[in-house]
């Protein structure tokens, strides 16, 4: 294959000045802060180039998550907001499950609409677009009379996070290296963990209010992140590869020259860039659409959906969103009594959560993401099964209480530090150029569905064959999950994602000793 989807950051293997560039992330990838540019020179103050550049495509990653604060916000808050949501409105079961899980569903028009908007006004101005929706639900939350009131900005809430949660990993992709492109594509999932957080804290904070005052207080501070969203689209550029797209060249020389270490760095990822652009529209201009091309898929593209929706939906069936979302009935059903304690209990599971996701960033691009899938996965199953038998033979005694807060704590940690972040970026790097807002989308439409139908159906199912014999049926799941990781996902660690494409179309996948050469090479020549 020549270099078809050449949209990544790294490089093909190719010679200039007698050195194999297509090495040169993988050294870096051993040592973050020395590449072959820094080395050749580094007395002309490449080196400061560097160190800038990636300063600065760390703050356009930051910036680009600070949606999914809003999605962890409002997961959180709810869960929390609901008690005193109750008790105000007189809401009645089937309205409860409706009124939290309604935001998974309705977002998925947003994550449908949303890859179709970042083709046609960019992935910068998406980003923009998701947060004025989601403020003006969130306003609509804390100011509603009636339940239907509060539905109406539940449903706008819900497109806005739609759009927001499949544009900021596309977009983190797009201007990522490849060296750190899997900890900077998990920075959304990290915020969707301080948002969670910051919810269960608010919870906490205006427990203490009138009950018809506290939840529109609770819910109306949601609105707070997206002023930092709008300072960050001052700072943020374009992705340079829908420049490109567009015939928008200079504009995405300009951009790709503030997120690269030189002009000659500059020029070569152009080219990789223009020449994936050229195979993109060539495909468009043979009539060969993008959903025609997914609902009628190659073998290699079948690959990367069943691997990208597939890891995207065992996210949420493994029962995450019921464990944040019903948190206080889980622990309620444990024997703790009393909305204070009960809030207090969350406020733990939220510090875990945010604590392991930040532990995760570290590891992803050192370990890889088909190790720490596993030690979720299995970890997850773990801690599910004891959650079970914890409320099954244990409910209402002091140690039934605590192991059930330990196994929650336990269940959110080895899910933060894996199969959270991890889904994000798998399905951000393994679809090619051409594909890849659109399929994202699809993904975050498996997501959201999976994670609405759990909210929903929750405190039904667990009505009728209790909260443990729903946790069993959750960690039954999550025993499935390990074997989906074993089967159908491939390891991406360090590879760009041209050859994430080839690993893909190649049946028995890259061979690492590849890679080892090319850092071995490498460090000879440094030698």
């Amino acid at each position: 294959m020549g270099l078809m989807g050449g949209e990544e950051n790294g490089n093909e293997e190719r010679v200039v000045s007698g050195i194999q560039m297509g090495t040169k992330n993988k050294y870096k990838r051993m040592d973050f802060d020395v590449t072959e540019e820094d080395v050749t020179f580094s007395n002309g103050g490449m080196t400061d180039r560097n160190h800038n550049t990636r300063k600065f495509v760390f703050a356009c990653a930051i910036f680009a998550s600070l949606n999914s604060v809003l999605l962890g916000y409002d997961v959180g808050v709810m869960s929390g907001a609901i008690l005193f949501i109750l008790e105000d409105l007189k809401l009645s079961e089937v309205q409860e499950e409706v009124l939290v899980g309604i935001l998974s569903i309705i977002s998925l028009l947003g994550s449908l609409a949303g890859g179709k908007t970042s083709d046609s006004i960019g992935r910068k101005w998406t980003i923009a677009f998701a947060a004025i929706v989601f403020q003006s639900g969130a306003a609509v939350m804390s100011l509603a009379p009636s339940f239907e009131i509060l539905m109406i900005g539940r449903i706008l809430a819900g497109v806005g996070i739609g759009f927001g949660v499949m544009i900021a990993p596309v977009y983190i992709a797009e201007i990522a290296p490849a060296v750190a492109r899997g900890s900077l594509t998990s920075f959304p999932e990290i915020f969707v963990n301080i948002g969670i957080l910051l919810g269960y804290v608010s919870n906490y904070a205006f427990s203490g209010l009138p009950a018809h005052i506290s939840w529109r207080v609770m819910l109306g501070v949601g609105i707070l992140p997206s002023v930092f969203i709008g300072l960050a689209l001052f700072v943020i550029p374009e992705s340079p590869r829908w420049l490109v797209m567009q015939n928008r060249v200079e504009e995405a020389r300009l951009v790709l020259s503030k997120i690269n270490g030189s002009k000659r760095e500059v020029e070569e990822r152009l080219t990789e860039i223009q020449i994936a652009a050229r195979s993109a529209n060539a495909e468009k201009s043979k009539g060969k659409a993008v959903w025609r091309e997914m609902i009628n898929p190659s073998p290699s593209v079948r690959k990367m959906l069943i691997t990208g929706c597939g890891i995207q939906c065992f996210q949420q069936i493994t029962g995450i969103d019921a464990t944040v979302y019903y948190s206080p009935t889980i622990f309620k059903d444990a024997g703790i009594r009393g909305n204070t304690q009960l809030l207090s209990a969350t406020v733990a599971v939220g510090f875990t959560k945010t604590l392991f996701i930040l532990i995760a960033i570290f590891l992803i691009d050192k370990l890889g993401r088909k190790p720490l899938l596993y030690v979720s996965t299995i970890g997850m199953t773990i801690c599910l099964f004891g959650l079970s038998l914890t409320l099954a033979l244990l409910s209402k005694e002091k140690l039934g209480i605590v192991l059930a807060i330990l196994a929650v704590c336990g269940n959110v940690a080895f899910f933060s530090v894996g199969i959270g972040p991890i889904c994000w970026v798998l399905s951000s790097e393994i679809f090619p150029m051409r594909l890849r807002a659109q399929a994202s989308a699809l993904g975050a439409v498996g997501s959201r569905v999976s994670s609405g139908v759990v909210a929903m159906s929750f405190l039904s199912v667990s009505r009728a064959i209790s909260v443990a014999g729903t946790f069993f049926i959750f960690a039954v799941i999550s025993l499935f999950s390990v074997v989906f990781v074993h089967t159908f996902v491939p390891e991406t660690k360090g590879k760009t994602l041209e050859e994430i494409e080839i690993l893909f179309q190649n049946e028995k996948g890259l061979q690492t000793s590849e890679l080892e050469m090319g850092d071995t090479e490498l460090l000879l020549q440094k030698e």
